[in-house]
């Protein structure tokens, strides 16, 4: 395994347990592939999912940035519909910048808060 997948790995299992002991309001998990970037709402009490959104389902336009600011939006809009005004996010052991910064972005500009 390279080193560099290992931190995340390593990282993700850290913000993971914070977030279980913590918090019991509905975790959004983002994951990031080299083309896409997925989103979904987790209740880990009950282990479904509540609501999910990625730039593959949705044909846009645009960067990858542009593209994880719009699936934010959307997602959060979906939430919204749910009532549910706030949850943990989990950036799932990747760095907060580029396009998870990004998706996190469009998820307050829809009206969540984390």
């Amino acid at each position: 395994m390279n080193t560099k997948n290992f931190s995340r790995l390593a990282r993700r299992k850290r913000i993971k347990a914070k977030l279980l002991k913590s918090s019991d309001l509905p975790r959004l998990v983002v994951y990031r592939s080299l083309k896409y970037i997925y989103g979904q709402l987790m209740n880990d009490q009950d282990h479904i999912v509540i609501a999910s959104s990625s730039d593959l389902s949705e044909k846009m336009k645009g960067t990858k940035s542009e593209r994880a600011y719009e699936i934010g939006k959307v997602l959060g809009e979906k939430i919204l519909a749910k009532k549910i005004q706030r949850i943990a996010f989990d950036r799932n052991g990747y760095r907060y910048h580029g396009r998870v910064k990004a998706l996190a972005s469009g998820l307050r500009d829809a009206g969540l808060t984390f």
